[in-house]
């Protein structure tokens, strides 16, 4: 199981808010089980009114009527929604292009890379490029002269700036291709003014521009060089973290901040400057450590900022009262509502998302800080005594090299190791307690079985939490193996917890992820697996201890089974290791340990072969054949049938299994 490494596609601030994946396919299908079916033909003729005011609104009433509604949204796209509202966008009165972006915007968030791609494909790139300099011109003149414009005109510059930077956000994490497209705008200028001017511009549009400029400096080397280059930029994203206001102690106090976005602002410029790590001088934030200095510092304590239970709970009370959408009939022409328009209990679950997604995000980048610690790395022989590394690629060494003097560096070493022991063991007790904690599904943390979630963007956003906190574990704790801290082994007790603790997820998680609409609780337990494995190796060594200790001979039995087990995993060569064990093992308790060594050596090809040619295990099962031989003979035929039997098949199969191994010539 490898770490769980920062993939584009799997990094939306917003991973498909509101599902549809368990609605039948078709438009069809969307028909019958949207309620709003008859609403849709009105509102596109409106689309094309003459009437201005006609226009927008039906560019609003596109906006309320998805609101949480993905059969509704899917039928909308059926009929060519999104190329209405991209005309729109061109449109001759400037009140219908906001509303027409606030729409479009919307189903972004909402409906994910489906929607996006269309987006993309109808060429939504030429009306937001025109806007790029639009705005940075008005921007300018109000940041140069506030009195020039009334505030609600600023206010409206203010919301369509957003839309549209969320929109170029969203279309970023689309396709390489709509990342290409969007390298050539040069996007990184504009997005930095509003960075650099947040003091004076609302904190909603500022997040906007970071969270752009995150996915865009996500593996994607135009925009990191841009950041790079030019040491203001990244001054200034340093700057916004070591304000350090607005950040939840770690006491657990100042935790409503968040209702504001201001902590969500510090940690995306925490995945910022990771982004675009190592800064080189004259940066400023060249001589910081980003990871220690900056990210964990940061990061610590929102994993703390809401209990998960809570939240749920929270939201189930406001669900009861919340009346999302509003009924078509109230979106009269006289009384146009804003596209933002929520109700008290909307307002609140909206706030209570947005601290979900903050929490989603500090783990999102913590997991890449765990996936760039060091990877395992083997000095194994093969069968002829040459090196090779965990591939069993043979290791070779530049020939100028041979006439170097030897150094011995083994002080150097050995501080480096303890140095980095320090730093996981410090991992292991500042993270994986509250990472344990945020892995516990809550009632509203995966849709019914049988149907949607009653608020899918809470649901969303709490199952998004468990995989992101589930893929911190798993690179945790193969970071553990990798730099040979064993901190499990080291607190039996933390290790017995940790097991619980993802079992117990697990078991709430459930086994039904076949289902449409369960995509997360597959990934849930694809990644929690793989946490499992990880805290099963730490368990090796106390398994083999209680082997030696046990007098009973059945426990020993079980703890040899335990450990082929573990033995087994085809992508752990050192835990394979353990296989030695058996060796050593021979004849006692044999049965188990000869059946194992077969068991698990039975295929040549497995990557964790080269262990057994290593270790000369065909020369210790060879030796071993006159004791198991005299050992089957020992069992009473008529007290112990059964175990008798056994033992003539594991004699005859050691046999076989030898003769094959020697066949190989491996």
């Amino acid at each position: 199981m490898g770490k769980s490494q920062k993939k584009r596609q799997m990094r939306r601030h917003n991973p498909v808010r509101v599902p549809d994946s368990h609605l039948p396919k078709g438009l069809e299908a969307a028909s019958s089980s949207s309620s709003r079916k008859e609403a849709i033909l009105p509102i596109l003729q409106k689309m094309e009114s003459v009437d201005p005011a006609e226009r927008k609104w039906a560019c609003v009433a596109v906006s309320n009527l998805i609101q949480n509604d993905p059969s509704t949204r899917r039928l909308l796209q059926g009929k060519n929604a999104v190329g209405a509202l991209i005309n729109r966008l061109s449109d001759s009165e400037e009140e219908v292009v906001v509303e027409a972006a606030g729409s479009l915007r919307n189903l972004c968030i909402d409906g994910g890379f489906d929607i996006c791609a269309e987006m993309y494909n109808k060429n939504i790139l030429t009306p937001l490029k025109s806007f790029i300099p639009k705005i940075s011109t008005t921007l300018s003149e109000y940041l140069e002269n506030p009195k020039t414009a009334p505030e609600n005109a600023q206010k409206l510059v203010y919301e369509f700036a957003d839309n549209v930077i969320t929109i170029l956000w969203c279309l970023s994490e689309t396709s390489n291709k709509a990342m290409n497209a969007i390298n050539q705008i040069s996007l990184v200028p504009f997005l930095m003014s509003f960075l650099a001017s947040r003091e004076r511009l609302p904190i909603s549009t500022v997040t906007s521009a970071a969270q752009c400029l995150y996915v865009l400096t996500d593996e994607n080397p135009p925009a990191i060089e841009e950041v790079r280059s030019n040491a203001p930029y990244s001054a200034c994203v340093l700057s916004i973290v070591q304000s350090r206001e607005g950040l939840p102690q770690a006491n657990g106090k100042n935790k409503e901040v968040a209702d504001n976005r201001g902590l969500a602002l510090q940690v995306l410029c925490c995945g910022i400057l990771r982004n675009v790590s190592p800064i080189p001088p004259p940066s400023v934030a060249a001589t910081v450590d980003v990871d220690r200095d900056i990210v964990m510092p940061t990061l610590e304590p929102v994993l703390s900022l809401i209990s998960l239970v809570e939240a749920s709970q929270h939201a189930q009370e406001h669900i009861a009262k919340e009346d999302a959408i509003p009924a078509l009939e109230k979106l009269s022409l006289k009384h146009t509502p804003k596209s933002d328009h929520k109700t008290p209990s909307g307002l609140e679950l909206e706030r209570l998302e947005h601290k979900l997604r903050t929490v989603q995000l500090a783990l999102e980048i913590l997991t890449g800080v765990c996936a760039t610690l060091p990877e395992p790395d083997f000095d194994v022989q093969d069968a002829d005594g040459e090196a090779t590394d965990a591939d069993g690629d043979e290791a070779h060494e530049d020939e100028d090299m041979d006439d170097e003097p030897e150094v011995d560096m083994a002080p150097d070493n050995e501080a480096a190791v303890k140095q980095q022991s320090g730093s996981n063991a410090t991992i292991f007790q500042t993270l994986v307690a509250p990472l344990l904690t945020l892995i516990q599904p809550t009632p509203l943390s995966f849709p019914p079985l049988n149907g949607p979630s009653p608020h899918p963007p809470t649901t969303s956003a709490l199952s998004a939490i468990h995989v992101s906190a589930l893929e911190c574990l798993n690179n945790i704790f193969l970071s553990f193996r990798g730099a040979k801290i064993d901190a499990p082994r080291a607190d039996p007790d933390s290790g017995r917890r940790i097991w619980d603790s993802v079992w117990q997820a697990l078991g709430a998680v459930g086994t039904d992820i076949d289902n449409p609409g369960q995509e997360r609780r597959r990934a849930t337990w694809e990644i929690g697996v793989g946490v499992l494995w990880g805290v099963a190796e730490a368990h090796v060594k106390v398994l083999m201890q209680l082997c030696d200790a046990a007098t009973d001979e059945g426990v020993k039995v079980k703890c040899i089974g335990t450990l082929e087990c573990l033995a087994q995993h085809p992508g752990s060569v050192d835990a394979n290791r353990v296989c030695t064990y058996f060796s050593q093992r021979v004849p006692e308790p044999l049965l188990q340990a000869v059946s194992a060594l077969i068991d698990i050596y039975s295929d040549e090809t497995l990557p964790y072969d080269t262990n057994f040619r290593q270790g000369r295990f065909l020369d210790a099962l060879v030796g071993s054949v006159e004791g198991v031989r005299k050992a089957v003979r020992g069992i009473d035929r008529k007290k112990e049938r059964e175990l008798r039997v056994r033992g003539e098949e594991v004699r005859d199969n050691l046999v076989a299994f030898i003769e094959y191994r020697r066949s190989l010539g491996v």
